[in-house]
């Protein structure tokens, strides 16, 4: 547990999970879904009490005699559904459904218009339709529950079906996903995924605070315990069940008692971004750090050189992680240099605006297709990480330079991002306020003595 005021640096366990089971509510974190076009709409959530509430029935019902028996006169099929496991097979599936029909796994693994179903992932379902005979009214396989299609999220599966031949029928259907905007709000205990976690967002949307806050804070050296953040954002839904994330809209992070903002708003004929609650953009700032979450191996300044053995000034920072590692751009920039450099190994630097310019060296490989001269954008991949030139280890070795003099990237004052002009800013005055009404909304839930604990 982190005491008050101490880094609270996420763990590769928090980071990393294979499996994880969410509770719309839990730890007294407040958690709001709001319909698209929802203005304000709330649920409170408070700790369940250490002993459970009794209820005792004070009135007893007679019910009727003889007891009315069960209607068999139905027409509606049986609906009956199962999660596809690991090891799973087309046969083992059909019979968890009691689908019993000849010819239907041979159908399903010779036609071609079935070809989705070939592949079964793991954590998908399959469902089956039956009559009161027990005859296949229809089978489906949702194999793709979220997509983007023209912008738009839709759904895709598989609709499997009796054909008056004899055989069946495979259809594949799409339908637009259902939106919805929720709020939550957590505080920093022992990581930011912990939180996070607990206040029941998704772990894109997890990222996408990382990435669009990041060059604002290091998520791998500045995170303290007791540092809150609310947000608003997207998620997709088709038939009752999420099956995406969507953008976040608004973030509202309070790091070490300084408030840090960020709302997406497309000014009119331009795509969208995110920029501060005083029209700045964020995109044009250095992201603090080129990994998504590592740990510093070595600092900026003299060092005993690893290799060498020599005392030597070190004109970077050294990121550990393991091999294979994505590194992204920190800013918008131009390849000028994509190679080996003697002790830097495989190297990229990237040339920015106003005489700025970043390298990112012991790649292990490049991303595919880069190469001198290619434009690339604030996050975009463009190596992974490794140990090629002088290195004991895989690392990343980061360097900031101004002018071509290599500067701390960890204590300089990144350069300030570009702010919107006169005739964007009515527009995106609404947009603020309707977040921060949203906001406003989800911290007037809580009272002084309500604290928000995210375990």
């Amino acid at each position: 547990m982190f005491k008050k005021g101490t880094p609270a640096t996420p763990s590769y366990r928090a980071i990393v999970r294979s499996h994880r089971s969410h509770h719309f509510f839990r730890n007294g974190l407040a958690v709001v879904a709001l319909g698209l076009f929802a203005t304000a709409a709330a649920l409170a959530v408070v700790q369940p009490p250490e002993v459970p509430v009794v209820y005792e029935a004070r009135q007893t019902l007679d019910l009727p005699s003889p007891f009315p028996q069960a209607q068999n006169n139905f027409s509606a099929p049986f609906i009956g559904q199962t999660l596809i496991r690991a090891g799973d097979t087309l046969a083992v599936l059909l019979q968890r459904l009691h689908v019993q029909e000849p010819g239907l796994l041979p159908f399903l693994i010779q036609n071609k218009n079935a070809r989705s179903i070939y592949k079964l992932y793991p954590g998908r379902n399959l469902q089956a339709a039956l009559d009161q005979d027990g005859n296949l009214a229809w089978l489906r396989y949702h194999h793709t529950p979220y997509a983007v299609e023209q912008g738009k999220p839709v759904s895709r599966w598989l609709e499997i079906t009796p054909s008056d031949d004899g055989g069946f029928n495979a259809t594949e259907h799409t339908e637009a996903a259902s939106t919805q905007i929720r709020m939550a709000e957590g505080v920093i205990r022992n990581s930011l995924f912990g939180a996070t976690d607990a206040a029941n967002i998704p772990d894109a949307i997890t990222m996408q605070m990382t990435e669009i806050l990041g060059s604002k804070i290091d998520f791998i050296r500045d995170l303290r315990s007791d540092d809150r953040f609310r947000i608003v954002y997207e998620t997709y839904s088709h038939n009752g069940h999420d099956v995406g994330s969507g953008r976040i809209l608004a973030l509202d992070f309070r790091n070490r008692d300084k408030t840090y903002e960020a709302v997406w708003f497309a000014p009119e004929g331009q795509t969208g971004s995110y920029y501060d609650f005083d029209g700045a953009s964020l995109k044009g700032a250095f992201l603090r750090s080129a990994l998504k979450f590592t740990r510093i191996s070595s600092t900026f300044g003299m060092r005993k050189h690893p290799v060498h053995g020599v005392w030597r000034g070190h004109k970077g920072v050294d990121y550990a992680a393991q091999s294979g590692t994505p590194i992204h751009a920190t800013a918008d920039g131009v390849v000028e240099f994509k190679g080996k450099q003697r002790g830097y190994g495989n190297t990229i630097i990237l040339k920015h605006h106003n005489g700025y310019s970043t390298l990112y060296a012991h790649q292990s490989r490049y991303a595919k297709g880069l190469k001198k001269g290619d434009k690339v954008s604030q996050g975009q991949l463009i190596g992974y990480v490794g140990s090629t030139g002088w290195a004991t280890g895989p690392h990343l070795h980061y360097e900031f330079r101004v002018n071509n003099k290599p500067i701390d990237p960890l204590s300089v004052d990144l350069p300030v991002a570009r702010t919107l002009d006169k005739s964007q800013r009515k527009a995106f005055d609404k947009t603020i306020a309707l977040y921060q009404d949203h906001m406003n909304f989800l911290a007037s839930m809580h009272s002084d003595d309500l604290q928000v604990a995210a375990r």
